[in-house]
């Protein structure tokens, strides 16, 4: 196969030599990387360039030295020393029988019994404890990710003059880093008479793992001296390094390298390679290698789907997993995931049906992630009963489960389910964390919960040690605005802990559009414009309250600031999903081929509304639409979209709508009656919250 090197122009075919003395172009520069994030400062390295035989760091020179400076003595762990006339006192009792029993405890995986037999090694001591059930032992350690184990059976092994071999090294290496002990684990390191390949690469991916991407390359160049070679697992974990500094250029060029050295095939190579292009903004590099592959896995699917996701190419994601289902590879709990959370942002019911039924056919039905992805969604768009079925049914939940349903209950205005569910979690000692109390905060707030919302947000604190943030206080004066308690909401503002942000003034000033309050909220977008001098929907809100309290000149005011400010109000547009095709309205739409039904529908629907009362507002303005949208204001996008999913579904099909703007109040109005006279289920996702339209009522009870 002939691999195109120009495409990836960092790394020229001349710079690269022959494989036993492939050289770094990006030595230099990531020097100069390396001086600016350099974490001990006063502390510079110079590297010898001759090959190292035992200690590599035997040849860095600290520039402290030079100064008459004086290192701070490094503690040496204590060392058991133990003369031969008391190791021949020694009694090594056969250990076989108990030995045998924790190895296969381990093998089977029952990792925490085998770890309490060990408890008898350590209570009676001087058992003869052979290689292989250290080795279990270690990966006892591993699978429990247990400090306390790690401790136990290493200081075991020190204490009963265990003597390790290169083998055993890298083993208790590697369990001090799986368990994230990675300051003991580099001390290990540092201490190690002779380390091979297998060494440092526990090392530098422990480093990585941990994001310490930095001193991993520190290392790499370290090795690269010594040993003029790596293999690739080396590549594929500093990929990920350069993907966590977000260095394209550096990816680029340990690209180049693997191809030179023939290993740019390799699975792991191409997969930390698309995971890398992605991560660093390049989606046509990370398409081109994923098309380059020889085998397509799983893992290289997922990655690509997830690179396209990354970078909001939801519709180019779904048809990627279209394509990875027809080519016969075999899916995972993380491919159904990941499409769940893409439908999510589609609003694709259809869609994310399927992917619920495929998830359940391949036999993740029990798997957690994937099944909270399925909460998470039905949750947002109206079906929290699915929602609830879904929740109940799973075997296991954490804390993101939880928190997925109780903001559910709150997204669609039933705050009393969300408290109950989140007594219920409490009462099921799971820990709530600060998404929690977000979610249950923001349901309280969405309900008028007011009482039962300041108990909670008490509550955060004193009984669950968890500070209160901005966000949470943004939800107490959503909750007090709701209750016409505007100086209350501003003394909260004012008594706040830390620096009051841009949500909690934001928060503020919808109270005050809702409750007609001129002067605070001319204050509150004061505020705002000082935090947020460029967000078009600030202004929007305040010309909103000007033009409701008729100040025409304040509102004229407002609309040359914008002008000044080169901020233009875009034309909006809302779009729903029908027998899985999207479909999008702009106001006043005449491109749909169907348009002649479509505002005949409108027409129709303003006729009958109008029976219950209905009266165009004249006076409202769409929060952050143009003018030329006021005009045509009986056949704004919802609308349309409303009336096409009418005359193109099913008479008891819900219909669930998204559109980029905040819902005005004429057509808030409007639409709760619509619900009423069809007696459908109309769900609504715009810029600031869902709104879930049925009998005439809508979930947020008109405060949005």
């Amino acid at each position: 196969m002939e691999v195109p090197l120009l495409r990836f122009q960092s790394l020229t075919p001349d710079q690269i030599q022959n494989h036993n003395n492939c050289s770094f172009p990006f030595l230099f520069p990531m020097s100069k990387c390396l001086e600016q994030r350099i974490l001990f400062s006063g502390y510079g390295f110079s590297f010898n360039k001759t090959k190292w035989k035992k200690n590599p760091f035997w040849e860095i020179k600290c520039c402290s030295l030079d100064r008459g400076l004086q290192p701070r003595p490094k503690p040496k762990p204590a060392k058991v020393d133990i003369d031969v006339s008391v190791r021949s006192n020694f009694v090594r009792r056969p250990s076989v029988g108990l030995c045998s029993q924790i190895e296969k405890l381990v093998l089977f995986a029952r990792y925490r019994e085998a770890l309490d037999l060990f408890e008898i090694f350590e209570i009676e001591g001087g058992f003869d404890v052979g290689i292989s059930t250290y080795d279990a032992l270690v990966n006892a350690c591993i699978g429990l990710r247990s400090v306390r184990g790690v401790k136990r059976v290493f200081n075991y092994m020190i204490d009963n003059g265990f003597e390790f071999d290169q083998y055993m090294r890298n083993r208790v290496l590697l369990m001090h880093v799986k368990c994230g002990m990675m300051i003991d684990a580099r001390r290990l390191f540092d201490e190690m008479p002779e380390r091979n390949l297998v060494s440092w690469n526990t090392i530098i991916s422990g480093l990585v793992d941990v994001g310490d991407f930095m001193e991993a390359f520190r290392l790499f160049l370290n090795m690269w001296e010594e040993f003029s070679d790596a293999g690739s697992f080396t590549f594929a974990v500093m990929i990920r390094a350069s993907a966590g500094l977000e260095l394209i250029s550096i990816g680029r060029q340990l690209h180049a390298c693997t191809l030179k050295m023939g290993i740019g095939d390799d699975i792991f190579v191409s997969c930390a390679l698309i995971d890398m292009y992605s991560k660093c903004g390049s989606i046509e590099d990370a398409r081109f290698v994923f098309e380059e592959m020889p085998e397509k896995t799983t893992v290289g699917w997922n990655t690509i789907i997830a690179g396209y996701a990354l970078h909001g190419y939801s519709e180019e994601a779904l048809d990627m997993y279209y394509e990875m289902r027809d080519s016969g590879v075999k899916m995972d709990h993380f491919t159904f995931s990941m499409i769940v959370r893409i439908c999510a942002r589609l609003a694709s019911v259809e869609h994310a049906k399927q992917a619920h039924a495929a998830l359940i056919r391949h036999g993740f039905g029990s798997d957690i992630v994937a099944n909270t992805a399925l909460v998470d969604f039905y949750s947002k768009w109206g079906r929290i009963e699915d929602a609830r079925h879904v929740f109940d049914k799973m075997a296991s939940k954490n804390v993101i489960s939880w928190n997925a349903l109780i903001g559910g209950y709150g997204n669609h205005g039933r705050g009393s389910e969300a408290v109950e569910l989140f007594e219920q979690m409490i009462q099921e000692r799971m820990n709530p964390n600060h998404i929690t109390f977000l979610a249950v905060l923001s349901a309280c707030s969405h309900s008028g919960l007011s009482e039962r919302g300041w108990e909670i947000f008490q509550s955060m604190g004193r009984d669950n040690r968890i500070k209160p943030r901005a966000m949470h206080y943004a939800c107490m004066i959503e909750l007090m605005g709701r209750e016409g308690l505007l100086d209350e909401a501003l003394a909260l503002i004012r008594g706040a802990p830390f620096k009051p942000t841009a949500n909690m003034w934001a928060a503020l000033l919808t109270a005050c559009r809702v409750n007609e309050n001129f002067e605070l909220g001319k204050f509150a977008a004061e505020k705002l414009y000082g935090m947020e001098p460029d967000k078009l929907n600030n202004y929007i809100v305040l010309l909103n309250i000007y033009n409701s309290a008729g100040n025409l000149k304040e509102a004229a005011d407002v609309v040359h600031t914008l002008k000044r400010k080169g901020l233009r109000m875009r034309p909006v547009c809302s779009w729903i999903e029908v027998k899985r095709r999207p479909h999008v309205f702009l106001s006043g739409d005449n491109r749909h081929p169907q348009r002649k039904e479509i505002y005949q529908k409108v027409d129709k629907l303003m006729l009958e509304i109008s029976k219950y009362g209905y009266v165009p507002n004249q006076k409202t303005l769409l929060p952050d639409v143009d003018e030329q949208e006021e005009r045509v204001r009986l056949y704004h996008s919802e609308k349309l979209a409303i009336a096409f999913g009418l005359i193109s579904t099913p008479y008891w099909a819900p219909l669930q709508i998204v559109q980029g703007h905040r819902i005005c109040g004429d057509c808030h109005e409007a639409i709760k009656l619509i619900a009423r006279v069809t007696g459908r289920e109309i769900v609504i996702r715009d810029a600031g919250r869902f709104h879930h339209f049925k009998h005439g009522h809508c979930s947020c009870e008109d405060y949005w």
